[in-house]
C-alpha cells in the first residue's frame, strides 16, 4: 500500500513538472529561429512551388517582376478603413515599412496562393475585426484586385499550410497571434480570400 502511494505521489509530482515546462516553454525562445519568427512570419518557412514557373498568361499580368524591397502595391481592407502600402520580400525592412508579400508566392492577381504578411502590433492591428464575406482589395500596377475572405484560421507558427499552392487566385494574409500577445506569439491569424473581381 506504502509503495503504491509513492509511486502515486512520484507520478503526480511528474506530470506537474512536465505541465509547468510545457506552459513557460512558449515565453524562452528555443532558438533564433522561434527567437525572430515574429520578425519574419513567413520567410522562415518553405514553399512548394517557385513564381518562375507561371505560364505565361499569367506573367503577361507583370512583364517585369519586383525587386525585393520594391513596393509592388497597396492592399486596402475597407471592414477596418486601411489603406497599407505592399513592399516585395518580408524580411524586417519591408515589414517596417508597411505589408510584405512573400516572394516565394505568385503577386496578386495571379492564379495561386499570394501571400502577404504583416505585424500584429503595427499594420495589422485591428486584422482581428476581419471575417468571413469581408473585402481585400489590391491594387498594383496590373490593376485592381478584390477578394473575398472565405475563411479565417487560426495555427500554430511552424504551421506550412499557410503558404501552399492553391488551385485558383487566392489571396492569404496572415499576422502573428494572440494580437495582445507579449514577446514571440505561439500562433497566425490567417485569413483566406478568393479572387471575386479584376
Amino acid at each position: 500500500m506504502i509503495k503504491i502511494k509513492k509511486i502515486l505521489g512520484l507520478a503526480v509530482i511528474i506530470i506537474g513538472i512536465w505541465l509547468v515546462i510545457s506552459n513557460i516553454k512558449p515565453f524562452f525562445p528555443a532558438n533564433k529561429t522561434t527567437a525572430q519568427s515574429d520578425q519574419k512570419p513567413i520567410e522562415q518557412q518553405s514553399l512548394l512551388h517557385d513564381v518562375k514557373s507561371q505560364n505565361p498568361q499569367e506573367s503577361a499580368l507583370y512583364p517585369k517582376r519586383p525587386s525585393i524591397g520594391e513596393e509592388i502595391g497597396e492592399l486596402t481592407i475597407p471592414k477596418i478603413s486601411a489603406s497599407l502600402p505592399i513592399f516585395h520580400g518580408t524580411d524586417e525592412d519591408e515589414l517596417e515599412k508597411g505589408v510584405g508579400h512573400f516572394a516565394g508566392s505568385v503577386l496578386p492577381g495571379e492564379n495561386d496562393n499570394s501571400v502577404l504578411s504583416g505585424h500584429r502590433d503595427t499594420v495589422f492591428r485591428k486584422l482581428g475585426d476581419v471575417t468571413v464575406g469581408d473585402l481585400l482589395v489590391v491594387n498594383t500596377s496590373a490593376g485592381e484586385f478584390t477578394y473575398k475572405v472565405r475563411k479565417v484560421r487560426i495555427v500554430d507558427a511552424d504551421d506550412r499550410t499557410v503558404i501552399v499552392p492553391k488551385p485558383r487566385a487566392t489571396l492569404t494574409v496572415t499576422t502573428c497571434y494572440p494580437f495582445d500577445y507579449i514577446g514571440d506569439a505561439p500562433q497566425r491569424y490567417i485569413l483566406v480570400g478568393d479572387l471575386v473581381r479584376k
